[in-house]
This record gives C-alpha cells, sequence and structure tokens, in this order.
C-alpha cells in the first residue's frame, strides 16, 4: 500500500470520452470518411484553386494530400461540422475564431460547426473564409518548413488535439460548476423541501414554500447569481432576500480568481437589493481573512464538500441562516 494517494482521474476519462466522440465529428478520422465521398477530380481542382503549388508540392513530399492541411468549399459542403476540424489545427479557439469584438468577423460560421448547417450568409462566404484559411494554412506549413520540422499525419492530428485539449477541460469546468450548483441546490430543498408546496413537487428548478409570516417564499435557479431566494410581499412582487454564488471548481491556484467572480456578482446583487450574500466553494484550507478581503460583499463562505456532508459546523451553519432567511421550523427529526 503506498504512502501516496492521488484523486481519481475522472477527468481525463471525461476526456477520453469526449475525444471518442470527437474523433468521427471533426477529427482526421471525419475529415477521411468526407473525402471518400467525394469527387476526388473536383477536390484536387479547388486545391488547385486555393492552395499554392509549392504547398501542394511540400505536402505531397511526406505522402500527404492537401485537403488534410488546406480547407476547400466541396469538403465544407459535404460536411459543415470539417470546419472546426481547420480551426483546431490551425490552433484558433472557439472565441478567438467566432468570438464578437475579440473575434476574425465569422460568427455566421459557427452553426456548420455545431450544427452542421450552412446558413445563408456563410453560403454567400463560403470562397473567402476557405482562401483565408488556406493562406494561415500555408502560413503554419512555412514556419514548420523554416524550423525544420517534420509534416506528418500524426504531427497534423498532434496539433489539432493541443488546441482541443483547453476546449474540453473548459467544458469540464463548466459541466462541473452547473453539478455544483445543482448539489447544492440539492441541499437546499434537502433543509426545506418539507415546507414546500405541493403542487410544485415536480418543479426541478424553484422551490415555493410558505413561511411563518403566511408570505410565500420563492428559491430559484438564477442566472447571476446562481441562486436566488425571494419573499413575496405581494402578488409578483418580491423582496430579495439572499443571493448564493457557488464556484464548484477544484483547482486551489484559480480559487481566487472564483472568489473574484463572486465578488462581481456580489456586488450586482447588492444594487439589486439582496440583503445577503453567500458563497459557496469547493476548495478548502483558505485563508478567510484574504477571501474576505476579496469579496468582502460575501457575508458568509461555505465549502461545497462542508454543505454535501450535511453534518458538522459548515453545514449547520448555512442549515439555520437558510431557516431564518425563509422563515421556517425545521424539519422533524425522525424521533420526533
Amino acid at each position: 500500500m503506498s504512502k501516496f494517494s492521488f484523486a481519481p482521474p475522472e477527468l481525463q476519462v471525461a476526456f477520453a470520452n469526449k475525444l471518442n466522440t470527437f474523433r468521427p465529428q471533426y477529427l482526421q478520422e471525419a475529415l477521411a470518411a468526407t473525402v471518400q465521398r467525394l469527387d476526388i477530380e473536383n477536390l484536387d481542382s479547388q486545391l488547385a484553386e486555393f492552395v499554392p503549388k509549392d504547398d501542394l508540392s511540400t505536402l505531397a513530399a511526406a505522402g500527404l494530400r492537401g485537403e488534410l492541411l488546406f480547407a476547400v468549399p466541396c469538403v465544407l459542403q459535404d460536411n459543415p461540422q470539417l470546419l472546426a476540424y481547420y480551426r483546431l489545427l490551425l490552433g484558433y479557439s472557439q472565441k478567438q475564431f467566432y468570438g464578437g469584438a475579440s473575434g476574425f468577423g465569422v460568427g455566421h460560421f459557427k452553426s456548420m460547426e455545431e450544427k452542421g448547417r450552412i446558413g445563408t450568409a456563410a453560403s454567400n462566404d463560403l470562397q473567402d473564409i476557405c482562401q483565408a484559411l488556406c493562406a494561415s494554412g500555408s502560413l503554419m506549413l512555412r514556419g514548420m518548413k523554416e524550423l525544420d520540422l517534420k509534416v506528418s499525419k500524426s504531427g497534423l492530428e498532434d496539433l489539432s488535439l493541443l488546441t482541443l485539449g483547453p476546449q474540453l477541460r473548459g467544458g469540464a469546468n463548466n459541466v462541473r460548476g452547473l453539478l455544483g450548483i445543482s448539489n447544492v441546490f440539492e441541499v437546499i430543498e434537502d433543509i426545506v423541501g418539507h415546507a414546500r408546496l405541493s403542487d410544485e413537487d415536480d418543479d426541478k428548478t424553484r422551490i415555493t414554500i410558505k413561511s411563518a409570516t403566511g408570505r410565500s417564499v420563492l428559491i430559484r435557479f438564477a442566472a447571476d447569481p446562481d441562486i436566488v431566494v425571494q419573499e413575496e410581499v405581494s402578488p409578483g412582487r418580491y423582496i430579495n432576500a439572499v443571493a448564493i454564488e457557488v464556484k464548484a471548481g477544484t483547482d486551489a491556484s484559480n480559487i481566487h480568481n472564483r472568489i473574484g467572480e463572486a465578488e462581481k456578482s456580489h456586488q450586482k446583487a447588492r444594487k439589486d437589493g439582496y440583503a445577503e450574500c453567500w458563497t459557496v466553494v469547493n476548495v478548502g484550507g483558505l485563508d478567510m481573512a484574504k477571501v474576505r478581503a476579496e469579496s468582502p460583499s460575501t457575508n458568509h463562505f461555505f465549502t461545497l464538500a462542508g454543505l454535501m456532508s450535511k453534518e458538522g459546523d459548515d453545514y449547520e451553519n448555512f442549515r439555520s441562516r437558510l431557516l431564518s432567511a425563509v422563515s421556517i421550523a425545521a424539519k422533524p427529526s425522525i424521533e420526533d
């Protein structure tokens, strides 16, 4: 038995599963399947039109076909999702490629990658984007030649994977964040669910309870902050009671950035009249003096692990404050 213990590589297993999905959609496997369906004479004609002869010769010398690096209209018309293949190969993130102010002005092509559909505007500009992609491909090939780097099929696939990695990790972080919010909501439901109005039993996004004052209290998912508690003072009119931000990332080196994000959300919540702002984090052992200085708008900090354990000081503090905020008694114990 080793004296060392590492966290389960769950993220890598998820990446492996996602990569298995991506290969026949966006990577060389997808390109090969598409080329098999095409008229090769037409494909070669377009490659000759869009790609400098010297570049095609360089690839041919390495035993590679031109479409492996260079995008031409007939390929993207047959399989629009292959736009992602060329984007990844050339090292452009989705934000850099499709973004508004920070992008290349090609946002109208995004549906090709995501939905496999070429809209009217994208269809009209298809030759232009192919020309631009081919120009970037030429620059990349020239740079590799200047550094005397070998051009190979596997090497080009590796370049695509280098771009795909951060994209997958970003997606995984988003999933982890949503899961963390759901976990906190489940803890809340366990604490106040006994007072939930019966006609909302099937709604998984909101909880309405009747407080001791006779008023309805709504607890629901929100965009920013993540979870809110609101008290209805008259039909359709609410007082904002509690705003809850959940930062479920486990990377301790990035926790202070996430605390800063929570602070921005809570500053907005304060302007919207929320009386209390709570932040849930998924990293333990924090310097609480430093964390409080980074988010002075946060009234109380809690840990996700503490809440999900449903015991201990962290959980009991959260539980008592939530019950006080919604003005209800705790659910009866089994002994009662």
